[in-house]
């Protein structure tokens, strides 16, 4: 953190080829310090400034444009020094928020705009653009998933130069085949299957592990396609309980170490059902907290195993991997593409371009129009890539698909 001194010397600083802003919002996930790295040293070197953000939106909500204000809790300067230190750990350094500042509830209004501000929900996007102005902020680069950046394409027309990263570790940021995170947490839920796979061995037991995923199975799709599970359900397609058990204990009964795994999408629904939230607050986005499908899955494939199992009851392990998989230091997937995209942002730069997002399609790195993010949606094709009957990805026409099968233009 530098002295309040410079953070107050900050505002309004011309320098050789600008400021450049970069913040990040939604969940924390490995690989977002690597990105902030990548900005910065290269931004550095090409002769601009760079300021970190604090807390996604919220930090740039609250500014007090003042010269005498103590913003150190809004923004940083942004070193060489600080990135590197950070740059191969996990998490944020910046932190995060589910701010949305187009959507922002009197209660979350900043004390010092409570005056103007006093609707039950108040659009202090002005506030923004007059912050992001006093600070000489020429360019802004947003890296969170399609919720933050929805907030940076509306930025973006209202005139402020926009970069955007995409990150999420559910991989559903529309227009690009890969979003910062994703890897780690495929890897880490394999990694994790593998640890318990031998309780649920040594007990003979049906595995219920449920994962991130509210309206894209990709995470729940990749590891039981690699083999770390043999069935999933994911928010794409309304599953039958019935079914679901009767593979599962068919699978279990097949298996010399008599036991079966299923990975269950957050997200997921049974037929005829409707998403399992954990309570009824929202956030920002208006998106309730989900979490219990895996319980309730767990409690039926108990309750009908003795159909499928010769009246016999069958005990089930359940277990929600939730942010264990978004914790820890970046695997070398999210270490190599965040390095790749904050160069691809200062190459946008340098060109005079902005209104884009940084992308990688088909294994080759690219930029698409940041209005993708509002456009359209990313979710798994589930015609092309889900047994629908096996509850399970289908193994079958990798030649020419895309580096992790299931590409951005589904």
């Amino acid at each position: 953190m530098v002295s309040n001194k410079k953070q107050k010397s900050m505002a309004n600083i011309n320098t050789k080829k600008g400021v450049i802003a970069i913040l990040t919002g939604g969940g924390d996930v490995p690989g977002l310090n690597p990105a902030i790295r990548a900005v910065t040293i290269r931004a550095n070197r090409e002769g601009f400034q760079v300021i970190g953000l604090r807390r996604g939106w919220a930090g740039i909500t609250e500014v007090i444009r003042d010269s005498k204000a103590d913003n150190s809790n809004n923004y940083q300067l942004l070193t060489d020094d600080i990135v590197n230190r950070a740059g191969r750990t996990g998490g944020t350094f910046l932190h995060t928020s589910r701010t949305r500042p187009s959507h922002m509830a009197k209660k979350d209004v900043p004390d010092h705009l409570k005056d103007t501000y006093n609707a039950d929900m108040n659009d202090l996007t002005p506030e923004v653009i007059k912050n992001l102005e006093w600070l000489g902020v020429d360019y802004l680069i947003p890296i969170g998933g399609d919720d933050t950046l929805s907030y940076g394409v509306h930025l973006y027309r209202q005139g402020v130069k926009v970069i955007a990263i995409p990150k999420t570790m559910d991989n559903d940021v529309p227009g690009t085949d890969y979003c910062i995170g994703f890897s780690t947490c495929v890897s880490r839920t394999i990694q994790m299957i593998n640890t318990l796979r031998t309780s649920a061995g040594s007990h003979e037991r049906l595995m219920v592990l449920e994962v991130f995923g509210r309206y894209a199975g990709f995470t729940a799709m990749l590891p039981t396609m690699a083999g770390a599970a043999n069935r999933c359900v994911i928010p794409e397609y309304e599953f039958e309980i019935e079914r679901l058990a009767e593979l599962l204990i068919d699978d279990r009964n097949h298996n010399p170490s008599k036991y079966s795994i299923v990975l269950v999408s957050e997200g997921a629904m049974f037929k005829g059902g409707e998403m399992i939230f954990s309570g009824s607050e929202r956030d920002a986005y208006g998106h309730a907290k989900l979490g219990g499908i895996g319980d309730l899955v767990s409690e039926k494939l108990k309750e009908l195993s003795p159909a499928y199992n010769n009246g016999k009851t069958i005990n089930i392990i359940n277990q929600k991997l939730g942010y264990m998989v978004r914790g820890g230091d970046p695997d070398a997937l999210d270490s190599i593409v965040p390095m790749a995209y904050g160069n691809l942002a200062l190459d946008l730069i340098l060109k005079g371009m902005h209104g884009r997002i940084v992308v990688l399609k088909n294994g080759r790195y690219d930029n698409v129009p940041i209005d993708v993010v509002t456009s359209s949606k990313k979710v798994v094709k589930v015609s092309e890539h889900y047994n629908t009957d096996r509850l399970r990805p289908y193994y079958h026409s990798f030649e020419m698909k895309p580096f992790l099968l299931m590409a951005s233009d589904n």
